[in-house]
């Protein structure tokens, strides 16, 4: 054979050669070794497959090698001898795995097994590690189908297919009925087509539905999307670009001095009068400022940000490249904040391709990046990006953006271990905020926080964590709250207290995710924190915390807080957790991690 034309991993696994009859692969194992080397993207060891897929064998190499015959012979590839075991790239970029995590929704919306499970109906009892890592990657490619499903809905939508769009966010929330964010898009989508009624029983069924099931009310999101259109003034344009101009500068400032609701109603109306001029720049300008301040000042507006922002990539060939550089980068935020980490790369290396020589872009393009990476505890990469952010905003004289890029390389650094270098980034990153922007405080603070926590200065760290609390507190901030709120309960840990601990971290934990877009890393780092305290407490809730953390960090593919949430699965007995877990944490290179889950 020469090299598949597809690998069908996703739905029933099958090979489609390019010509000739498809290979019949004897035993299913073959497929477990095919979806691991294909998935894990880098050399594994023999030993490490064979413990992980043949522990069961009398002799676990031997059985590897048949398999590794097997897929010889399916593939036509050479490239699987030797120690360290790899595929070769044609096969690589063949298989439907890969083209989900790597490439636009457009080609993504081809892949036949779109939205159905990994390896579906396979299953490996024999193997208790490998069945560990499936559970994972199952749940990390359903989240990347509606990854897909989502960002192509929008973009249709922006594109002015409305049908369209309602049939991919049809298609998005059938793959999990309690997702708030896709009932929103949705009814968005329904709203746009012009099925008012059709939008309304949606929204109907969806605040229903979300009661019934998990007692909760939806947020404002969902009614803001049954008034669906970007830019709704209340008069039609009448005075040119001047006027279209003056709106757009107005909303800005307005948004920036805290008055939202103004200032989204001039942006919206800078919207209308730029396409009534029929200025490109302008048009982009206008779309790119209402995205940015739905996704960053309207919390819980991010589904709306995202619409405007596809809108400048709509139009934007005519604009100005570093402005459509800005609203990838945005729309990689608006993905990295719900953890679709995958498309937020992808939109990351668009703008690089678009930003040019422009600093402030380039720096925060750099600071998502290294942010993304961080995310995802690919830390030798990040920290040195991170570091190009706060380089690139200090040489653009942009203090703001150098205070979230060292807020954001001093929380890689504490997560591997390097503390003192932490304290001292934090505290500048502190002084700097406290003058210039105190909105951003709590962040900082909770993360200095941390750092005293870990080394020991308890009463100290529970001031710091009470400070960052109670500022979160006052501007409503739930990832603000949610991580101040985490340090606390460990606080409360560390003082001998677990009932109050657990009481405090559920309060947390609420609070964090109490916006279908907040960050859900924080979510998750707050989540482990309550599994930590709750296994060493004995709590009887443990196994279920662990689940959830589990299935959160497995869906966003969270190296780290994956290998945290296999060692307390390993913890409370689970088979073939321990070895999930090690194997993750030597992935991340964080000895910090490894230290930690030593036995």
């Amino acid at each position: 054979m020469t090299s598949p034309a597809a690998i069908h991993l996703l739905g029933i696994p099958r090979i489609v050669p390019a010509n000739g009859p498809a290979p019949v692969l004897r035993g299913h194992k073959v497929w477990g070794v095919l979806a691991y080397l294909l998935i894990q993207r880098r050399p594994v060891k023999r030993q490490q497959l064979a413990q992980l897929l043949f522990e069961d064998a009398d002799d676990p190499l031997a059985a590897l090698r048949w398999n590794l015959s097997e897929l010889r012979r399916a593939l036509g590839s050479q490239a699987l001898r030797g120690d360290a075991l790899s595929l070769d790239q044609e096969v690589v970029a063949a298989a439907d795995v890969v083209v989900l995590g790597q490439d636009l929704s457009t080609r993504c919306l081809e892949v036949e097994g779109l939205g159905r499970p990994l390896l579906e109906s396979l299953d490996f009892p024999g193997c208790p590690s490998f069945e560990v890592w499936l559970q994972s990657e199952r749940r990390h490619v359903l989240a990347l189908s509606q990854a897909v499903l989502n960002e192509a809905a929008l973009a249709r939508l922006s594109a002015g297919a409305p049908a369209e769009a309602v049939d991919l966010a049809g298609r998005l929330l059938a793959l999990d009925a309690l997702d708030e964010e896709a009932h929103v898009l949705l009814v968005r989508c329904l709203a746009a087509a012009g099925d008012g009624i059709g939008a309304a029983r949606q929204a109907a069924a969806c605040r229903d539905l979300l009661r019934r099931e998990l007692g909760v009310s939806p947020g404002p999101a969902l009614a803001d999307a049954l008034a669906t259109a970007t830019a709704m003034p209340l008069a039609r344009p009448a005075t040119g670009r001047a006027g279209a101009q003056a709106q757009l500068e107005a909303g800005e400032a307005a948004v920036g001095a805290g008055a939202l609701d103004a200032g989204l109603q001039c942006l919206r109306r800078a919207i209308v009068e730029s396409d009534a001029v029929g200025d490109p720049a302008l048009r982009v300008r206008a779309r790119l400022a209402l995205g940015g301040a739905l996704v960053h000042a309207a919390r819980g507006r991010d589904a709306e940000g995202a619409a405007a922002l596809h809108e400048v990539l709509a139009i934007g060939r005519d604009g100005p490249p570093v402005l459509v550089a800005a609203a990838c980068r945005e729309l990689g935020y608006v993905d990295f904040l719900v953890g679709r980490y995958e498309r937020a790369l992808a939109w990351v290396m668009r703008a690089e391709a678009l930003a040019g020589n422009d600093l402030v872009e380039r720096s925060r393009i750099a600071t998502l990046h290294g942010s993304v990476l961080t995310d995802l505890a690919d830390y030798t990469v990040a920290l040195p990006r991170l570091a190009e952010a706060e380089r690139l905003a200090a040489e653009a004289g942009e203090p703001r953006q150098l205070i979230y890029a060292e807020s954001m390389r001093g929380r890689a650094l504490i997560l591997v271990g390097e503390l003192d270098p932490a304290a001292a980034m934090l505290e500048r990153c502190i002084g700097r905020a406290r003058q210039l922007w105190t909105a951003f405080l709590p962040w900082p603070q909770a993360l200095r926080a941390e750092v005293d926590l870990q080394s020991g200065s308890v009463d100290r760290a529970a001031d710091g964590f009470q400070h960052a609390f109670a500022l979160g507190c006052q501007l409503g901030d739930p990832c603000w709250e949610g991580i101040a709120g985490r340090g606390l309960g460990l606080v409360e840990a560390a003082r001998g207290r677990r009932e109050a601990a657990t009481s405090v971290l559920l309060d947390a934990l609420q609070r964090c995710g109490r916006l279908p877009d907040a960050y859900v890393w924080a979510r998750a780092y707050t989540l482990e924190a309550l599994c930590e305290t709750a296994v060493n407490a004995g709590d009887g809730h443990a196994a279920a915390w662990v689940a959830e953390l589990a299935r959160l960090s497995a869906r966003s593919g969270m190296r780290e807080l994956m290998a945290r949430s296999h060692h307390h699965r390993a913890r409370l007995g689970e088979p073939g957790a321990a070895e999930a877990a090690r194997i993750l944490a030597e992935q991340t290179g964080n000895a910090r991690l490894l230290r930690l889950l030593s036995p």
